[in-house]
């Protein structure tokens, strides 16, 4: 019987580090796995120089959700056009991952919970509260929540924001 393919998947393009970016990610996360690895066949490497035998794909799971890296090349590159959401139960959650993705990757890029890796792939590193705080039908409380949160320079205060939230 064939697996059943899940319908929507993550593709990360990088230039030749989707191995790396892929060992890297499932280190991080607790329930995650690489699976199957692909390489360049010959045609490929006629079209335009990459190395037969060179890792095309590496599919991987983070926390059971599905992902494929690509060396593609360095034609494109990542964008904060696309971010990924860590939500996070308690600061200390929110902490280690911010930590783990964070290190190596642009520091000019950390605001407001959101980071870069070194990858150059943007996460947003957030307490999984903060949906309801800033949708709160109270818009004092919501207004409070944005603005304390507007205010973090990097990472999250999860403190922070239930003072502000709490008035």
């Amino acid at each position: 019987m064939k697996n059943k393919i899940q319908k929507i998947t993550s593709n990360l393009w990088f230039d030749t580090q989707a191995e790396e970016a892929a060992q890297f990610y499932t280190s991080i996360f607790k329930n995650s796995k690489i699976g199957r690895i692909t390489h360049y066949k010959k045609a490929r490497h006629e079209i335009n120089g990459i190395s037969e035998r060179t890792v095309m794909t590496v599919e991987f799971q983070l926390e059971g959700q599905k992902f494929v890296a690509l060396n593609g090349g360095p034609q494109f590159k990542f964008t904060e056009a696309i971010s990924f959401i860590v939500n996070c139960e308690s600061q200390e959650e929110l902490d280690y991952y911010w930590g783990k993705l964070s290190e190596g990757g642009d520091e000019k890029a950390q605001v407001c919970g959101w980071l870069k890796d070194k990858y150059g792939v943007s996460w947003q590193i957030i307490p999984d509260s903060l949906f309801e705080m800033v949708s709160d039908p109270d818009s004092e409380k919501s207004e409070r929540v944005m603005k304390a949160m507007l205010q973090m320079e990097k990472k999250i205060d999860i403190k922070t924001l239930n003072e502000a939230f709490d008035g």
